[in-house]
């Protein structure tokens, strides 16, 4: 019997599954119901869908999905430090909709985005700026102090812009729900192709800090 011990403990050695290797990067995608994935299955939100494209071309890279609902740039800033953890390497930020949806102050929106970018910048983590437009209902002097605001911190701030978040998904009824607002999964696979290019530029800036 005792002859058996170390056999049976070499056998059992064996069966011990391999530990996957951790992802070299980490992204946090900081936003709200665009990229939280509002009444999509849990794989077609577009961190997930991000996640198996990266995956696909070879990226050694964590996708997390810190999307929101409903959130603002206030809510994005108020939970900056727990929602982007001490190991991240990359952020996507993509906050503002709901400012505009409700009318807010195009300066409180700026202020808050200048804040967020700061702050990760400081943070020593690479940063993207999904910007967005404001709604043309809210007239044009609304619309010309909103729109500028991504631009204008990226230049400032010196991180990647990604100008239209929705770019070739808004307004059109077979890429959107119901609701005319949010992107179903074709409509988030659109995202995720036209942003790749900035996200793997993003990326290579998260790897060679």
């Amino acid at each position: 019997m005792n002859r058996l011990i170390p056999l049976l403990c070499a056998v059992a050695f064996f069966l011990v599954p391999v530990a996957a290797h951790s992802a070299d990067l980490k992204l946090v995608v900081l936003g709200d119901s665009l990229s939280a994935g509002y009444r999509l299955a849990p794989e077609e939100g577009f961190p997930e869908q991000l996640q198996k494209v990266l995956d696909a071309r070879g990226h050694s890279v964590e996708v997390i999905n810190a999307g929101v609902s409903g959130d603002t740039t206030s809510g994005g800033l108020s939970r900056l430090d727990w929602s982007v953890g001490p190991d991240t390497d990359a952020v996507i930020v993509e906050l503002g909709a709901n400012d505009a949806l409700r009318g807010i102050s195009p300066e409180i929106t700026r202020k808050n985005l200048e804040e967020i970018t700061r702050r990760l910048k400081e943070r020593g983590i690479a940063v993207l700026l999904a910007g967005m437009l404001a709604p043309r209902n809210l007239g044009p002097e609304y619309a010309d102090a909103f729109d500028p605001i991504y631009s204008d911190i990226a230049t400032t701030q010196h991180t990647l812009l990604y100008p239209f978040f929705l770019d070739g998904v808004a307004l059109d009824p077979d890429l959107n729900l119901s609701d005319g607002m949010h992107p179903n999964a074709e409509g988030v696979a659109v995202i995720v192709e036209n942003i790749l290019l900035k996200v793997e530029e993003l990326l290579a800036r998260a790897q060679s800090s």
